[in-house]
Order: structure tokens, then C-alpha cells, then sequence
């Protein structure tokens, strides 16, 4: 652990105990913020006095004898797609700053709270979370704390970079199609997307709600699961969150993988990236003793399928605007809103019974093996404003490529964590960790042994 930085969970310990106050540690993450978020872009909202006026009540509550939460004093931000209470939700969006101010916190926002973390500010993304680079036409885009010439990812840029930089130890993000996973990769953290439905998404700005995902980001594994457990629980708000019990991770952690069946996933997943990226999967392969392989069957068309249900679903929210004032989109959102328009509805509806099939098929593989691990991008992070790249000697789009080892997995709700490989000299990368849903502590089992071995780590950059 970077004691210059150290963990939410380490956080919390030392202010419960008086070590340090809530407020020094909220003051010392907003000082971060305004010294250095000019060289980032991270963050489109700071709530500096909410901030502080909040850490005083935690430091109340501890002087009073109350124990204030699991994350007491723990300073997170959110993608803004997240409503905050008195802000504007922007969505990356120029359209939805017209908005009024949110009226209420959402759901995932108000457990954190509810656990003592201090809400510091609202995070950049791409427009309406369509993309994966976070350069957004409106705000600016959001710079990598690795090397400030590359991109973060997205669309959840914000989020990972604000981690990366160590501007604050957690953040939420959302994750359609990679969201979260593939700016955790190209940012050196880990990123956790839960199964489809498992936490609430009330309050919070969708894009396609077929395939969207929330959850967090972290420095460590610990972090990341209690942040997790903290956030679990049913919500009648919204109607595809699981009414399941929660199923507390944190405390599963010292399992790492024993007893589990592991394995690479190969075709589809060992093909069309830089070798670096293969590398590190068979990096975490050898660390686990783990040679056996799996083939996801037709993983490239569910990726096909993923655009399909994505670009319809989203034109379909944005219709109205997208009739009446197209010239306020970033235009490279309202180009692939305007070919969701177009798509035929009987691809819409193919697209979601081959959802079905392909479902079923990585049902029957679940009951072989446990975990699955794979790449998380095709590459490292590219530079800002490069259309295109090359992979595997073939040049292809930067931005819908990105996610082209994430979307096929996103498609059925599978349970991912991205853990960060560190490089030296080098950008880091990522691997993806998988299980059947529900299962997210296998993966958190699993992340948490090759952090303690040493295999992923996630320091912040000198």
C-alpha cells in the first residue's frame, strides 16, 4: 500500500480511530483536486463546501461515540451521469445542462453516503456514455495520469483517472459496453462491473438500459469489495434490480482462488491485439498455475450484437433532440445516434434473441469452470485525438475497437473485474477476471491473491 495514498478501507480505520480528522483528509483530496485536475480533466463538478460541511459531521458523530459507516470520511466522486442532490446531471451532455437540478441523490450515491464516504464532485465522461476515449466535445477530454498525451478510456474516463492520479480512493462509474473495465485497464486500477441488475441504477443517467451496468473503481481489491457490499440491495425504483439478498465479498477475500476452476479464454479472445496484451493474460495465467482454455462461442457476432442493441436503444432516448437540435451533440455521438435511427427493427429484435442463445451457451461453460480470464483492451492506452490504430498489423478505428474484449462479455451481464498489469517504462494494461452472475466474489477472490502476490497493483504514478 502507497502510504502517500493509502486505502478507502485504511482511511476509514484511522479516522474511526481518531488518528486524523474527516475534514483533514476531505481538505487534503479537495487540495489535490484544485492543484492538479487542470492537468487531468477529470472532474465537471467540485463540491467543495458540501464536501467539508459533511466531513464535520462524521468527526461529530465519531466525537459523539457513533460509528458513521464502513468508508467514514472517505472522500468519492461520480461519473456525472449520477444525480446529486442540488447539481445538474450533465451526461457529458450540453443539452442536459439546460436541466434543472437533480432533486435527490441517487440510490448508489446515497449508500455511500449513508456509509460515511464524503461526496467531493461529479466526474467527465463521454457525451451520454457513448464512447471510449472521454474526449468530450464539450468539456474537454480527460488526460491519462500515466502519460498525459494518451486518453483514460471511457466512457467512465473521469472516474479512473481521478483514481490513477490519486485524487480521490474511489469513484462510480457505468458500463455498457466496457465502460468501466476498459478505462481501468488503460489507467493502471481496478474496475468492477457487477452483474446486469445487481445494484441500482435509480438516479442515475442511462444510455442503454438493456446492457447498462454500474459500479466502482479503486486502488485496491479490498477497496473494491467493500465499496461493493456497501452499495448492494434491492430497489423498487428500479425494476431490473435483483431482489437477492445481499452477498457480502470483503470478508471472502483471504479465499483467493482455492478450490477454483480456472481457465484462458482462448479464439475470439486470444486474436487481433497487440501481443503485450496476450502477454499479461498468460502473466496472470502462470501466477494462478492455470493452462487450461475455454472458446466462447460466436463472442465476434455478440459483439455485433451489442452495437445493434446499443446504437437503437440510445437513439431511441435521444429521438426528440436528435430531430430538433442535432447541432448541440459532440458530433461524433449524434453520427452514431443518427445510424441507431436508421438500423432495421427486425435486426433489434434478431440481436436480442441471439442474446438469448449466446446467454445459454456461456451458461453451459459456467458449469465447467469457475472463472475465465482475458484481455481487457486490444492495447494500451492511445494517444488523445487518434482516430485510428493499428492491431495485429491491420489499422482499425480506435474508438469502437477499444472495447472489442468487453463488449461480447458485457452483452450477458457477467460479473468482470479488470486488475491493472504495471509495466515498467511501460503504459499498464488489463485483464479481465470473469465468473457466472452473482458471482462477483469469485472474482474479487481471485483479484485479491495476485494483488497480494504482487501480479497486479495499481501505485499512483510519479
Amino acid at each position: 500500500m502507497n502510504q502517500s495514498y493509502p486505502d478507502a478501507t485504511q482511511i476509514a480505520e484511522t479516522i474511526r480511530g481518531q488518528a486524523v480528522s474527516a475534514r483533514s483528509v476531505v481538505a487534503a483530496s479537495l487540495a489535490r483536486i484544485a492543484e492538479q485536475d487542470q492537468t487531468y480533466n477529470c472532474f465537471t463538478t467540485v463540491l467543495a463546501d458540501s464536501a467539508l460541511t459533511d466531513a464535520d459531521r462524521i468527526d461529530q458523530a465519531i466525537a459523539a461515540g457513533e460509528d458513521p459507516g464502513a468508508l467514514a470520511g472517505v472522500p468519492f466522486a461520480v461519473k456525472d451521469l449520477f444525480d446529486i442532490q442540488g447539481v445538474t446531471t450533465l451526461a457529458g451532455s450540453k443539452i442536459e445542462a439546460e436541466q434543472p437540478p437533480a432533486s435527490k441523490d441517487a440510490v448508489l450515491v446515497t449508500r455511500l453516503k449513508q456509509a460515511g464516504a464524503v461526496l467531493v464532485g461529479a466526474l467527465n465522461m463521454d457525451e451520454y456514455a457513448y464512447g471510449f476515449t472521454t474526449e468530450n466535445a464539450h468539456y474537454g477530454a480527460s488526460h491519462n495520469p500515466h502519460d498525459g498525451s494518451r486518453i483514460t478510456g471511457g466512457s467512465s474516463g473521469g472516474s479512473a483517472a481521478a483514481i490513477a492520479a490519486g485524487l480521490v480512493p474511489i469513484t462510480l462509474g457505468s458500463d455498457t459496453n466496457g465502460s468501466i473495465r476498459v478505462p481501468s485497464a488503460l489507467c493502471g486500477i481496478f474496475g468492477l462491473k457487477p452483474t446486469y441488475g445487481r445494484l441500482s441504477r435509480s438516479g442515475a443517467y442511462l444510455f442503454s438500459s438493456s446492457l447498462d451496468h454500474l459500479g466502482a473503481f479503486a486502488r485496491s481489491t479490498r477497496d473494491i469489495a467493500t465499496v461493493f457490499d456497501v452499495l448492494q440491495g434491492s430497489d423498487p425504483t428500479d425494476p431490473v434490480c435483483t431482489q437477492r439478498p445481499p452477498q457480502l465479498c470483503a470478508p471472502e477475500l483471504h479465499r483467493g482462488s482455492e478450490g477454483l476452476r480456472i481457465a484462458i479464454a482462448g479464439g475470439y479472445f486470444a486474436e487481433g491485439a497487440e501481443p503485450e496484451v496476450f502477454e499479461a493474460v498468460e502473466q496472470v495465467a502462470k501466477a494462478l498455475n492455470v493452462s487450461q482454455k475455454v472458446i466462447i462461442p460466436e463472442a465476434h457476432r455478440a459483439r455485433a450484437a451489442a452495437f445493434v442493441i446499443t446504437s437503437c436503444e440510445g437513439a431511441n432516448l435521444h429521438f426528440a433532440d436528435l430531430k430538433t437540435r442535432p447541432q448541440d451533440f459532440d458530433p461524433a455521438t449524434r453520427d452514431r445516434f443518427l445510424a441507431g435511427c436508421l438500423v432495421p427493427g427486425h435486426w433489434y429484435v434478431q440481436a436480442q434473441r441471439f442474446r438469448s442463445w449466446y446467454r445459454d451457451r456461456v451458461r453451459e461453460i459456467f458449469q465447467h469452470v469457475d472463472i475465465i480470464l482475458a484481455p481487457t483492451t486490444p492495447c494500451s492506452a492511445p494517444l488523445i485525438g487518434q482516430e485510428q490504430m493499428t492491431l495485429n498489423g491491420v489499422n482499425v478505428l480506435t474508438r469502437p475497437n477499444l472495447g472489442m474484449f468487453t463488449q461480447p462479455l458485457s452483452f450477458v451481464g457477467l460479473p468482470i473485474i479488470s486488475v491493472p498489469i504495471q509495466r515498467s517504462g511501460q503504459l499498464p494494461l488489463g485483464v479481465q477476471i470473469i465468473a457466472a452472475p452473482y458471482n462477483e466474489a469469485l472474482v474479487l477472490r481471485v483479484a485479491s491473491e495476485l494483488e497480494t502476490r504482487g501480479i497486479v497493483s495499481a501505485p499512483v504514478p510519479r
